[in-house]
């Protein structure tokens, strides 16, 4: 079964130095039908201005995971970690038990785009830790790329939490099947461009929610990029 959630009915949040789509109910957006997809919570598009940013806020007993696809997304945080995460690498941030963060816009001139992903953990009260992998080489050989798993499978980022986190960049040379396991369930994200899966158009903001699936096939006129989570 595949369920569309278009890119036009997501929350919308203006700031003035961010601009926001929420897939799921997050802040003062909130939709009842849309709370989340298993223990997915969160999937922020956010359009952050030059030299803004996210101020030092805390979280905790969260899987929080950031997928840059253009400009530089500068991170601090009370581990004591500061780094920038540009297109092609994913940052994770386990909250655990509590940490204080803040993400800015790195640039004096260009605007950041993200997508800001929160999954729910398996466990709570957990020791808060940091991660961040540059998966750049491996997204241009047009594969999907495990990028995030609860094991850190083939060289993929160790989350606490029961899914598995595929990145994509799909073009028209290289359509890409991917088998599902039937009795877990499966999230696409559209990040940019336009696909079909399983004959189903999707634009870039568009999710699908995917069930009692065996595989998916993925196919572009031009050129895509995706996220697909694996979740129980």
């Amino acid at each position: 079964m595949l369920t569309i959630r278009k890119s036009g009915d997501r929350g919308h949040a203006e700031h003035g130095w961010l601009e926001s789509f929420h897939t799921f109910s997050f802040a003062s957006y909130h939709d009842r039908e849309h709370m989340g997809f298993r223990a997915l919570r969160v999937i922020n598009e956010d359009f952050v201005q030059p030299s803004n940013g996210f101020g030092a806020h805390p979280h905790s007993d969260m899987e929080i995971l950031t997928y840059v696809l253009d400009g530089a997304l500068q991170h601090q945080d009370s581990m004591g970690n500061g780094s920038t995460i540009r297109p092609g690498e994913v940052q994770y941030m386990s909250a655990g038990t509590g940490v204080v963060h803040s993400e800015a816009n790195a640039s004096k001139k260009e605007l950041v785009h993200l997508l800001q992903i929160w999954i729910l953990p398996d466990e709570e009260a957990q020791p808060p830790r940091y991660d961040q992998k540059d998966f750049a080489a491996a997204l241009r050989k047009g594969e999907l790329v495990l990028v995030a798993s609860p094991d850190g499978a083939h060289g993929s980022i160790a989350i606490r939490a029961d899914a598995k986190l595929f990145a994509g960049v799909l073009d028209a040379k290289h359509p890409l099947e991917h088998a599902l396991d039937c009795k877990r369930f499966a999230w696409l994200q559209v990040a940019r461009g336009a696909l079909t899966a399983n004959g189903v158009r999707l634009e870039a903001g568009d999710g699908l929610a995917i069930e009692a699936e065996s595989k998916l096939v993925l196919e572009t006129s031009s050129k895509a990029e995706l996220l697909l989570f694996d979740l129980a």
